[in-house]
């Protein structure tokens, strides 16, 4: 890979050692006994860091340059609100009267530890669960908009990261033309609201309502608890990190895997408890296969952009090589298709 404009020789998270994290919460009124654990989160840092009194916390450094402060305070604002709905959500802890606190350059904010598993989302109950929570999340998301975060569309997740991976000849030489000649054509089909095989006038990304989601809803943002015997337990919502405005779908089909016949039985108990609580229009049932190849598309550029930071050579060693972008272009190919067809049903 070669080395991106916006980094430095010597990252800023190289400074975030264990010292400086406890003392960052001591500056909150927080004190470590000394134990802290990483935990999974390539794009910020985030702890859990065990207390004097035995309880545990979950730190979260924000990576520096990424969301602005009045951006973060949106994700804690947003958070809020879906606790005081009685969604179950966690978000940061008010601390001195705020969420979000500066430490050794950075900004961090302070969530209770929150136990749980990945669900089991071959379960058509488990699902349905899911759904209604998502439809009570999207409720409080439709209340207002974001006024500082972003759109999910197709400039920000398509045709910005296409530009900059070429602009900075991030992709080999001998697999380039095709990467681009693939990534232009699925773009193009997401631009028309191509679909060859339906009706005429198709639902485009641009045609969809949008309100404020989770944004990032794949299985390992849902943590599941059991039942307990006073019926409390199920699924709750952790990372609003990539919280933004876009299309209730989004937060849908990440929940969705195997063949298409599995994925439409998913999707079916995902509505039938999303619409016990909210609507669900189901044109946009047609944006799932433009929306997963944004993300494979931005998703590539995130990498990129973020290859000067230690963690991702280490985790994605895979990352750049001439079977990667050969492998990217097969599925762009796999996903020009799957736009052409007709969409789920459910």
């Amino acid at each position: 890979m070669h080395a991106t404009p916006d980094t430095s020789p010597l990252h800023p998270f190289a400074s975030l050692t264990p010292d400086v994290v406890l003392d960052a919460l001591a500056s909150v009124g927080l004190y470590g006994d000394g134990r802290l654990m990483a935990l999974s989160s390539y794009e910020n840092r985030v702890y859990q860091v065990w207390l004097e009194d035995g309880q545990r916390v979950v730190a979260k450094f924000y990576r520096p340059g990424r969301w602005s402060e009045a951006q973060i305070l949106e994700e804690h604002a947003f958070a809020a609100e879906l606790m005081a709905a009685e969604v179950p959500a966690v978000g940061p802890l008010v601390l001195d009267g705020l969420t979000l606190h500066p430490h050794g350059g950075f900004q961090f904010s302070v969530s209770p530890w929150r136990g749980g598993r990945q669900p089991e989302l071959d379960d058509f109950e488990v699902l349905e669960w899911t759904g209604r929570f998502l439809a009570r999340i999207h409720t409080v998301g439709a209340a207002q908009p974001f006024a500082a975060r972003p759109t999910l569309d197709l400039q920000q997740f398509g045709t910005e990261p296409r530009d900059w991976l070429l602009e900075h000849a991030l992709i080999p030489l001998d697999v380039q033309s095709a990467w681009r000649d693939a990534c232009n054509t699925a773009l193009d089909l997401i631009a028309a609201g191509a679909q060859s095989t339906g009706a005429g006038g198709q639902f485009c990304l641009k045609d969809a309502a949008v309100l404020r989601l989770h944004g990032d809803c794949h299985p390992g943002n849902i943590l599941w608890t059991p039942l307990d015997e006073w019926g409390r337990g199920g699924p709750h919502f952790v990372d609003l990190d990539d919280a933004r405005m876009g299309p209730a779908v989004q937060d849908l089909w990440m929940l969705l895997s195997g063949d298409r016949r599995q994925r439409t039985h998913q999707l079916g108990a995902l509505l039938d408890g999303y619409e016990q609580f909210r609507s669900f229009d189901r044109r946009e049932l047609a944006l799932i296969e433009p929306l997963r190849t944004l993300r494979l598309i931005h998703y590539s550029a995130w990498l990129a952009r973020r290859w000067e930071d230690p963690i991702f050579p280490i985790n994605f060693p895979w990352f750049g090589s001439s079977d990667y972008w050969r492998g990217q272009v097969d599925m762009l190919h796999e996903q020009i298709e799957a736009m052409q067809e007709e969409p789920l049903v459910a």
